[in-house]
C-alpha cells in the first residue's frame, strides 16, 4: 500500500516503506512517534528507531526459533518488534488473544514458538526489558541489515465463524503495493498526525496504524484512545482519527464535543450506519471515510456515506461477482489469485458495488429460508432495542435465537415482568411478520453484546448464551 511520492523543499517526506529503510533515509531527530498530545514534546525519533530496533534484533538472533506472535498494546514497541523480527528473518504470527489455550491452539500443530510482548507473561521475550537494559548492540556500528519483502511472511490469525484461529498469512510486499489511495486523502493524512482507537494485531490496525504511518513519515500516538473523553485533549493539532463503527457510536452516544482541528476520520471493522455517521460529523467535524476490507484481501474499497451508499474499490482493485453473487477480490499483487468473498454484492457499471449483506446470513430453518438481519430490523422496528443479535442455533432441531440490548424506553416497559411475559411479547410482535417456524424460540436479555478489540461481535460468545439447560426459553 506504499504510495509513491518524492521529496521536493517545503512537501511532506518521501514515502519509505519499511523493506526499503535505511539507517540514513530519514534525519536522526525526525519525529516518528508521540505520547499524549502531539504537542506534549514526548517523543520517539528516527534515532530511537535505529536504537530500539538494534537491541531488539540482538535479542532476537540469539534464538534458534524461527516463528514468533508479536503482542503489543504500546504502538512504539510494536513497530520496532516487528521490524527487528523481519530483520532476523523470523515468521511474524499476529493475534489478538495471547491466552494460554489460544497460544497452544497456534503454537500446537507446528511444533512451538516464541511470544515477543510488552505484557508481563510467562516465558515471552519481554520488549521493554529488553530496551531498558539497553547493551552494546545498540551503541557500536553495524551493517544495515536489509528486509526482503518478498520473504517476509507475516500471519495473521482470525477466529472467522468458528471461534478457533484461522491462518492467513501474507508477505510483506504486498503491503507495500501502491493500491490507489486517492490523492487527496495522502495530502491529508501527511498534513495530521495519526491517533487510533484500534490496536495492530488485526490487518486493519496493523495497515493503518502501523505501516502506513511509517511509510508517509506520519507521526504515530504511542497509546491507542481508549476513550471518546481522551479526544477533548487533541485540539492542539489535526489529527488523522483511524477507528471503528462501534467506537463512533459509543462517541455520538456520550455526547463528548471535542474541539477537535479538521480532523479526518477513517473507520472500518463493521457496518457504519447513517445516523452515526451524521451525528459524527455534528460533534467531531468530520464525516467518516467507511474501508470495506477482510484479513484476506487487505484494504478493498471505501465510501463517504453522505455522498451515497456504493462502495469504490481503490484504483488498482478490481472487483466481480460469482454465481452466488458474492463479491469477489482481485488484487494487484502477483500470483495471488481471485478471493472470493462471503459478501453478496451488486456490481456496477462503473465498477462500484453495493454491498447487499453476508451470504451466510440467509439461513435455512425447517427448509424455510430467513435473513438474519431482517428478523434483526424488525426488532430494532419495536422502538424498544438499542441493539440485537439473532443467531442460528441446532440440537434436536434448528431453531433461531435472539439476544437483544434494551433501550430506556423498553426497560421502563418491562419493568417487574417475568422473563416469559417478555418472551411472549417479543413472540407474538415478531408473528405478525414471520411464520412460527422463523420466530427466535430462545430469548436472552443483556446490558452488552461481547466484542473484540475492532468493535466486532464474538459470535461464538453470544452463540454461548443460548447453550444453558433453560427450557428453551
Amino acid at each position: 500500500m506504499a504510495l509513491q511520492t518524492v521529496d521536493k523543499p517545503g512537501c511532506p517526506p518521501a514515502d519509505i516503506p519499511l523493506s526499503r529503510f535505511t539507517p540514513d533515509s530519514r534525519p536522526p531527530d525526525t519525529v516518528l512517534c508521540f505520547d499524549g498530545a502531539f504537542s506534549d514534546g514526548k517523543y520517539k525519533t528516527w534515532r530511537d528507531f535505529l536504537h530500539d530496533t538494534a537491541l531488539l534484533r540482538a535479542a532476537l538472533s540469539s534464538s534458534s526459533q524461527g516463528r514468533w506472535i508479536l503482542y503489543a498494546d504500546d504502538y512504539w514497541y510494536f513497530l520496532t518488534a516487528f521490524t527487528a523480527l523481519l530483520q532476523c528473518k523470523k515468521q511474524v504470527l499476529l493475534t489478538a488473544n495471547i491466552s494460554p489455550g489460544n497460544l497452544a491452539e497456534i503454537f500446537g500443530a507446528d511444533g512451538g514458538g516464541g511470544l515477543i510482548t510488552d505484557q508481563d507473561t510467562a516465558g515471552s521475550l519481554s520488549i521493554p526489558q529488553v530496551l531498558s537494559a539497553g547493551g552494546a548492540a545498540a551503541d557500536s556500528p553495524a551493517p544495515h541489515i536489509p528486509i526482503n519483502p518478498i520473504e517476509s511472511v507475516l500471519v495473521i490469525y482470525t477466529s472467522g465463524t468458528t471461534g478457533k484461529p484461522k491462518a492467513v498469512p501474507h508477505r510483506l510486499a504486498e503491503f507495500e503495493v501502491d493500491i490507489g489511495f486517492p490523492p487527496e486523502w495522502v495530502d491529508a493524512w501527511k498534513a495530521r498526525k495519526n491517533i487510533v482507537t484500534v490496536d495492530p494485531h488485526h490487518l486493519y490496525g496493523f495497515i493503518f496504524s502501523v505501516i502506513l504511518p511509517f511509510t508517509l513519515g506520519i507521526p504515530f500516538r504511542r497509546k491507542r484512545i481508549e476513550r471518546p473523553e481522551e479526544f477533548e485533549r487533541l485540539s492542539d493539532t489535526p489529527y488523522m482519527i483511524i477507528t471503528t463503527p462501534a467506537f463512533l457510536k459509543r462517541a455520538v452516544e456520550s455526547g463528548v464535543k471535542p474541539a477537535m482541528k479538521e480532523p479526518w476520520i477513517v473507520a472500518s471493522g463493521g457496518f457504519l450506519p447513517q445516523e452515526t455517521a451524521e451525528k459524527t460529523e455534528s460533534l467531531i467535524g468530520f464525516w467518516p471515510i467507511d474501508i470495506y476490507g477482510s484479513t484476506e484481501g487487505s484494504g478493498i474499497a471505501w465510501r463517504q456515506s453522505k455522498t451515497g451508499s456504493e462502495w469504490r474499490p481503490f484504483g488498482s482493485i478490481k472487483v466481480s461477482q460469482n454465481e452466488a453473487g458474492c463479491l469477489v477480490i482481485h488484487l494487484p499483487f502477483p500470483n495471488v489469485p481471485p478471493i472470493p468473498t462471503g459478501d453478496l454484492a451488486e456490481v456496477l457499471s462503473d465498477g462500484t458495488f453495493i454491498l447487499q449483506g453476508r451470504s451466510d446470513s440467509i439461513v435455512k430453518i425447517e427448509e424455510k429460508r430467513i435473513s438474519l438481519p431482517e428478523v434483526e430490523q424488525r426488532i430494532m422496528d419495536s422502538g424498544l432495542a438499542k441493539a440485537v443479535c439473532v443467531v442460528p442455533m441446532e440440537d434436536k432441531r434448528q431453531y433461531l435465537a435472539a439476544a437483544i440490548v434494551f433501550n430506556d424506553e423498553a426497560r421502563v416497559k418491562f419493568a417487574g415482568k417475568e422473563k416469559h411475559e417478555i418472551n411472549r411479547f417479543w413472540t407474538e410482535y415478531l408473528l405478525r411478520f414471520f411464520d412460527a417456524v422463523l420466530v427466535p424460540k430462545k430469548w436472552r436479555y443483556i446490558d452488552s453484546f461481547p466484542e473484540d478489540s475492532m468493535g466486532k461481535r464474538r459470535l461464538a460468545e453470544i452463540k454461548a448464551l443460548f447453550t444453558g439447560e433453560d427450557g428453551g426459553v
